[in-house]
């Protein structure tokens, strides 16, 4: 079942590559007491991630934040490392925050998994973004096959 508005978000870990390597982060203490607006995307180094969807976020990462977002972070159903690359790649790196979900496992307790396997890229996540005030979800919107709209900074922006 996919969570819903007004849900607290479901526990688990998120990996991130810092300076002493790939570091696990729990879900509950990253989203205590804090506005976070994330974003997920099929997969690093893809075509639409990688031209529009994380660049979107980083070009207005200042306007997210004057709008009282603590911080942004995007997701993608790959590993630390993958993560860390892309963000280097994209300039994300200070702006927005990369984090794996590498076996889909929080991202399949959110119920927004994307079986991508015709494709040869197993689970995924959809592309979808959601606005989280201390770790309970208050905005979701997550896109129709082959869209991309809702889950833009652009949209985002005007819904903050």
């Amino acid at each position: 079942m996919t969570i819903s508005v007004g849900d607290k978000l479901p526990a688990g870990k998120l990996m991130e590559l810092t300076a002493d390597g790939p570091t696990a982060h729990d879900v509950d203490q990253l989203f205590a007491d804090r506005k976070i607006v994330l974003f997920s995307v099929p997969g690093a180094f893809t075509p639409t991630c990688s031209a529009k969807h994380l660049p979107g976020f980083v070009d207005n990462i200042d306007a997210i934040k004057a709008k009282g977002v603590d911080e942004v972070i995007c997701l993608a159903v790959n590993d630390a490392f993958v993560m860390g690359a892309w963000g280097k790649d994209q300039n994300a790196t200070g702006k927005v925050r990369m984090l794996a979900d590498g076996n889909a496992d929080w991202t399949t307790a959110l119920g927004l998994e994307l079986d991508a396997k015709g494709f040869g890229m197993g689970t995924r996540g959809q592309r979808f973004a959601m606005i989280v005030d201390n770790g309970v979800l208050t905005n979701l919107y997550v896109e129709g096959p082959g869209e991309f709209r809702v889950s833009s900074a652009e949209h985002i922006l005007s819904e903050l």
